[in-house]
C-alpha cells in the first residue's frame, strides 16, 4: 500500500478555513485534515462535512502552542512520512470597536498571525514532500498597509535579501513601539492586523527564497495569498465574498499541477500575482 497524499488546513473549523477543507475534500486526491484549537468545535465541523458526504479527518492544532504543533508534526511524520499540502489559514483580528488597548491588540495579533504561522512553518516545512504546496493566507490589508509604512520600512519589507531574523526583529519592534506609544512616530501604520499580515507576506517571500536555495530540484511552490473580503465571524456580514469564494485562491495555489514552476514566492489574489 502506498501512503496517501495528505493536506493540512490550519484554523479550519469555520469561515474560510472550513470552506478550504470542503473544496479540498472534493478536489484533492488524498487525506484532508481539518484542524482546530478546540477539539469539540473541530469534530463538529468534521461532522458537518461528513453529512455532506465528504471525508475530512481531524487533528487538534493550536498554532500558539508549540507542543500542539509538534504533536501534529510527529503524527504526520509517522503516518504519512511527510506532508504534501499545507495551508496556513489560522489567524485573528480584533473588531474595529474593540476597547482592548492597542498595544495589547498588537501583541496578541502578532503572536498568532505572525509568530504562530512562523512556528508552524519551522516545524512543518521540513516535512513538505517534493512537488508539495504551501499557502500562507495573508490579506489585502498587508498590501494596503505597506504604503502606510515609512519609506525605510517599505524598503526593508520589499527587500529581496531580508532575512527571517531581520523580519522577526521588525515584528518584535512594532509590538515594542506600540507599548511605548511611539509606533506612528517610528513609521508604522495604525493597524496591528495589517502589520502582522505584512509579516506573513514577507515571511512567505523569504521562505520561497530559502526553498530555492536548499531544495532547488524539489518543485515545491510556496505563496502568500489574499482570500478577499469574506463574510466570516472575523470580517462580518457586510463583506462581498462568500467563504467558498474566499477559498478559491488558496485552493488554486494548493492544487497547482505537479509540473508547474510558478507562482512561487508571490502574493496572489483572485488567482493573479499581485505587485508587492
Amino acid at each position: 500500500m502506498s501512503t496517501p497524499a495528505v493536506a493540512v488546513v490550519t484554523g479550519s473549523n469555520k469561515g474560510i478555513g472550513f470552506a478550504i477543507v470542503r473544496a479540498l475534500c472534493k478536489q484533492f486526491s488524498g487525506d484532508v485534515y481539518l484542524t482546530a484549537r478546540d477539539v469539540e468545535q473541530g469534530k463538529a465541523a468534521v461532522a458537518k462535512l461528513q453529512a455532506e458526504g465528504l471525508k475530512p479527518l481531524f487533528h487538534q492544532l493550536d498554532i500558539n502552542d508549540l507542543q500542539s504543533i509538534r504533536a501534529l508534526r510527529d503524527f504526520l511524520k509517522g503516518k504519512y512520512g511527510g506532508l504534501d499540502v499545507l495551508i496556513n489559514n489560522a489567524g485573528i483580528a480584533f473588531k474595529v470597536e474593540d476597547p482592548t488597548p492597542f498595544d495589547i491588540q498588537a501583541e496578541v495579533t502578532m503572536k498568532t498571525n505572525f509568530f504562530g504561522t512562523r512556528n508552524i512553518c519551522n516545524e512543518l516545512l521540513p516535512l513538505i514532500k517534493p512537488k508539495g504546496r504551501v499557502v500562507n493566507v495573508s490579506s489585502m490589508v498587508s498590501a494596503r498597509s505597506l504604503p502606510k509604512c515609512s519609506k525605510e520600512l517599505q524598503e526593508k519589507f520589499r527587500s529581496n535579501t531580508i532575512t527571517e531574523e531581520e523580519l522577526v526583529k521588525l515584528m518584535e519592534k512594532f509590538v515594542e513601539d506600540t507599548k511605548k506609544g511611539v509606533h506612528e512616530k517610528e513609521g508604522w501604520p495604525n493597524t496591528a492586523y495589517g502589520v502582522s499580515k505584512i509579516g506573513v507576506t514577507v515571511l512567505s517571500r523569504i521562505q520561497a527564497r530559502m526553498l530555492n536555495e536548499t531544495r532547488k530540484g524539489d518543485g515545491i511552490l510556496l505563496n502568500a495569498c489574499c482570500p478577499g473580503w469574506v463574510r466570516t465571524d472575523m470580517a462580518g456580514p457586510k463583506a462581498p465574498k462568500s467563504p467558498e469564494e474566499g477559498a478559491e485562491t488558496p485552493v488554486y495555489l494548493a492544487l497547482l499541477p505537479s509540473g508547474a514552476d510558478g507562482p512561487h514566492g508571490q502574493f496572489v489574489s483572485d488567482k493573479t500575482v499581485q505587485p508587492w
